[in-house]
């Protein structure tokens, strides 16, 4: 998370090379060696200053770029990641990210302060669709996640061999999907859960070479806060090109370390450990770098950090910079950036071409209803006559955008974009029209103007007086004024104005509460502040004061204009009825805040019931952030999905309801059919939880991958061949029945049913966009890794490919999928556990009850007792024989390492017969212990591998065991 400056600024088809920021080390080495002590200490914050003598500009680092620039002025602004990432389209996306990165430049060319280091994208696979920044990310499927990230990373890059146009970042490393709690919850990522789902949407992208930088998330991994992990330098640092990757801090994050995690005794501990862990850039204190600066001097006076460790992480920086040319100007390609980059007609096409790809068609079917309007056959697409459309729902007529969208040139909502193709289109709010009565002054709330305060001084409600009442779910509502057209909002004075022409701000100003006494009238609470309107006495000014609810004024509700009646009304009239509903992406889930459900609000629920039950042809468009449960209003017979699609929205919807455009998007996340699906949110063992359309087997509303076509597809002919190193390949007849030419997305799907291990359910092994012309067939191939079948290995600690009999499944969607062709692949596979071994106790198969936790400070990870559990239970399989009193290595011993105790038991347990456990070692382990200790191992009945279970009770963590 990164806040906007207070005033903001205004102002090819070739392939990325792979191009390091190391090749830039020889200007880079060459500065670092002139600079001084304070010099290179102050280019560790993201505010650093220049240096003048050496020629080094001012810099900072973190330009928001997400889907177009942010908060620097006018620029395109894009379909959201998530929506972007419906388009499954990695060539779209790198010319997204190539526009992106090109506006960024001529901002910088205008102003050479803003930053040429771009945070985006967001990396973090979708695993839980509550989560509030589900827009920002790609996909459920870390695969496919890491794939579209490299695409938008390689358009930011640039297409130079030696010149960077900017340096993309990823967010954020790492198990970040919540915002309940973030800054202090610890995300658990076993073994397997890190390797198999979190890793490969990094690794990808900077195995491609297109990342420069990597910001490290809020939360704790395992206990420890991400911005200390080992994980950095485990992984990230292990990569191809990743030890020339910057790490950065998210915003606030270095002071969160000793203060709400409370993980370090002062700053200066704080910082001195996350240089050591791989940080090289803190974001901290805003703008204001000198405290950053006196913790990292006073680490140096303490002796917990070296010049040689400030050294690295500065050489890292500059190369950031020299990469984009910034030292080198005559050399630069991009030195004179095209001015006015947001106005050109190349972006806005390209933002039209990505809004349109970006809509799914989730439903199209024929109205249930046969009367006189109802239309033969599926409801979409339009036709070229199809009469009087009725736009119906704000949504509908208004494009918003979200906290890390640019500012548009211009916004084209539905209504407007379909009122371009049909001369019969009726545009309706839905929402009600009120006047709020003081009952204590006994006047209506109203303001003659956007510069006037809102104040009770009419005894009547006339225009002035009126407000349009949109109901976002939540409890939260905002009142449009309809004197200027403009949204209530808190000054900073604590009036109300009728000022905004959107909600927006980190800190929303524009959302109220109705609190409604039993006699229907009502008392308003501000949202952002929690104080309540109170009517002054003798201005009659509406003021937010603090308190009680006793405090604020009562309200009756004067309903001018019933929103349900007149949506009925406006359907009924229509030969087609349009209803539009979604999401406010600042309200209800976003950055800070989770979502409680899935469900739609209640008000959205009534207003789509209202219109359907007016006019049979009713299409349901669902512009949002994230996935929804529909219920019973999945039956309506045609239901599109959009995200906040930017600025060109309205064209995108129209080109497909209108047909002018195929349908092109496939859900790149499961929506699930009801709340009662979801694991807990905190819950990231997606194996164990049965989470994601890899391991649920919940029936969804709409599987990942879901997304019709106008025309009519058939598959046939599925063949599966295994080319050992080469990979396997896939080939699969895709054949257009009907009269349109498809665009079909090919989906392959893999599961193992005798797999050794939990395997997904269903993994995606690759995909393929084909276009079929109508009549015709074509013969599609998907080209499968080995790789991509592997699972984590916890005893050869890597990734492994198990022999044995997998199945391809190709079809429309994870749940859809017609054929299916069976391989046996050969191989090692992982080796079993053997006696005598040391285990790390982390490398359970199966745990209850259990935690993973620091095994020391900042080092390694352990397991132990979590909290409010009895005990904790993990579970070790795959005992090539099972330990015995020999052979245990010393002869007769075993050992564990206990990392720490505040007193408790461990006991080992061997399976037996129908599921049972045999008690085999119990171990009192006193308060203090710590280190490895020995034990003596009973001998045993029975021969043979078994399996192990080991059991925690008390505050004992355990680091590792040998049986």
């Amino acid at each position: 998370m990164l806040l906007p400056p207070a005033h903001p600024l205004m102002a090819s088809t070739d392939s990325a090379s792979t191009t390091q920021p190391a090749v830039h080390g020889g200007i880079a080495e060459a500065l670092l060696a002139q600079l001084s002590t304070a010099e290179k200490l102050a280019m560790l914050h993201q505010h650093s200053p220049g240096v003048e003598l050496l020629g080094i500009a001012a810099f900072q680092t973190g330009t928001e770029g997400a889907h177009g620039v942010a908060w620097l002025g006018k620029a395109t602004v894009f379909p959201q990641p998530v929506g972007l990432a419906a388009t499954w389209d990695e060539d779209l996306l790198r010319r997204v990210g190539e526009a992106v990165g090109v506006e960024v430049r001529s901002k910088h060319a205008a102003d050479p302060s803003i930053s040429l280091n771009v945070w985006a994208p967001v990396v973090n696979p979708l695993r839980h669709p509550l989560w509030g920044r589900n827009e920002e990310g790609f996909s459920e499927d870390p695969v496919l996640t890491g794939k579209l990230a490299s695409a938008f990373c390689q358009g930011l890059r640039g297409n130079d061999p030696n010149v960077w146009q900017t340096t993309p970042t990823l967010k954020h490393f790492l198990g970040y999907n919540n915002e309940v709690d973030r800054n202090v919850s610890s995300t658990q990522l076993r073994a397997r859960v890190l390797h198999e789902y979190e890793l490969p949407a990094y690794s990808t992208p900077i195995a491609d070479g297109a990342v420069g930088a990597v910001m490290l998330s809020y939360n704790l991994v395992n206990g420890m806060p991400a911005h200390v992990s080992d994980l950095v330098a485990e992984h990230l640092r292990q990569w191809p090109g990743g030890s020339e990757l910057t790490i950065v801090t998210d915003a606030g994050a270095p002071t969160s370390l000793y203060k709400a995690e409370k993980y370090f005794p002062d700053a200066p501990a704080a910082y001195a450990a996350a240089l050591l862990a791989g940080v090289d850039n803190f974001t901290d204190d805003g703008a204001d770098s000198a405290p950053s600066i006196s913790h990292l001097e006073q680490a140096l006076e303490r002796g917990l950090i070296s010049m040689d460790d400030v050294d690295a992480s500065v050489l890292r920086l500059l190369r950031l910079r020299a990469a984009t040319g910034e030292f080198g100007a005559e050399t630069n390609p991009y030195a004179d950036g095209p001015d006015g980059a947001s106005q050109s007609e190349a972006h806005r096409l390209l933002a039209s071409e990505a809004a349109a790809k970006s809509v799914v068609l989730l439903a199209n079917n024929a109205p249930a209803a046969s009367t006189e309007n109802s239309t033969p056959g599926p409801l979409l697409p339009l036709s070229a006559a199809p009469g009087q459309v009725a736009v119906i729902g704000a949504l509908g007529t208004h494009v918003l955008t979200d906290w890390y969208s640019g500012t548009p040139e211009y916004s084209l909502s539905l209504a407007e974009g379909l009122g371009e193709l049909y001369p019969e289109v009726a545009a309706v709010g839905g929402h009600d029209v009120v006047a709020l009565r003081s009952i204590r002054t006994g006047c209506y709330l109203g303001s003659a103007g956007d510069t006037a305060a809102l104040a009770a001084t009419s005894a009547a409600a006339g225009a002035d007086q009126l407000f349009e009442l949109q109901d976002w779910g939540g409890g939260e509502v905002t009142l449009r004024a309809r004197s200027n057209g403009l949204l209530l909002a808190a000054g900073n004075d604590g009036y109300l104005y009728p000022s905004a022409s959107r909600v927006g701000g980190w800190i929303v100003q524009e959302t109220f509460r109705l609190h409604r006494g039993s006699d229907g009238c009502v008392r308003i609470q501000h949202v952002g502040t929690g104080k309540w309107v109170h009517v002054e006495t003798h201005t009659g000014s509406a003021l937010l004061v603090a308190g009680t609810i006793e405090v604020a004024d009562t309200f009756t509700l004067r309903m001018a204009g019933n929103g349900l009646e007149a949506a009925a009304k406006a359907a009924a009239a229509a030969s087609v009825a349009v209803v539009v509903v979604g999401n406010d992406p600042h309200l209800g889930g976003r950055e800070t805040l989770d979502r409680c459900t899935l469900e739609l609000s209640q008000r959205d629920q009534e207003m789509v019931q209202v219109v359907r039950e007016a006019n049979p042809n009713t299409v349901l468009v669902i512009i949002s952030s994230y996935p929804y449960a529909l219920g019973e209003l999945a039956s309506v017979p045609a239901i599109l999905w959009s995200s906040h699609a930017g600025q060109e929205l309205g064209h995108g919807l129209a080109a497909v309801i209108s047909g002018s455009a195929e349908p092109y998007g496939r859900l790149p996340q499961t929506w699930f059919a009801k709340d009662s699906d979801l694991p807990d949110i905190l819950d990231y063992d997606i194996i164990a939880a049965g989470a994601t359309y890899q391991y649920s087997t919940a029936e969804p509303l709409y599987a990942m991958g879901h997304g019709l076509g106008y025309a009519e597809v058939e598959y046939s002919e599925l063949l599966v061949a295994d080319h050992g190193g080469q990979g396997i390949e896939v080939t699969v007849t895709v054949r257009n029945t009907g009269p349109r030419d498809a665009q079909e997305l090919v989906q392959i799907y893999v599961a193992a049913p005798g797999h050794r291990f939990e395997f997904p359910h269903r993994l995606l092994a690759g995909h393929s966009r084909v276009q079929v012309p109508a009549g015709e067939q074509r013969r599609v191939t998907v080209r499968v890794a080995r790789e991509r079948l592997a699972t984590f290995s916890v005893t050869a600690l890597r990734m492994l490919t198990e022999p044995g009999e997998y199945i391809f499944l190709a079809g429309k969607s994870a749940a859809v999928l017609p054929l299916a062709a069976r391989v046996v692949l050969s191989g090692a596979g992982s080796p079993d556990r053997q006696a005598g071994d040391q285990v790390r106790a982390e490398h359970f198969d199966a745990a209850h009850g259990l935690e993973l936790v620091p095994e020391t400070h900042l080092r390694g990870t352990a397991v132990a007792v979590l909290a409010g559990h009895q005990r904790a239970v993990a579970q070790y399989r795959n005992w090539a024989s099972a330990p015995a009193s020999v052979p245990a290595s010393p002869a007769g011993r075993g050992m564990v390492r206990v990392a720490r105790s505040d007193g408790g038991h461990l006991a080992f347990e061997r399976a037996g017969a129908a599921g049972s456990w045999v008690p085999w070692v119990a171990l009192d382990i006193p308060a203090g212990s710590s280190g490895e200790m020995s034990f003596e191992l009973p001998s045993h009945r029975g021969a043979g591998a078994a399996d192990i279970r080991m059991v925690i009770s008390g505050a004992v963590v355990v680091a590792a065991f040998r049986l």
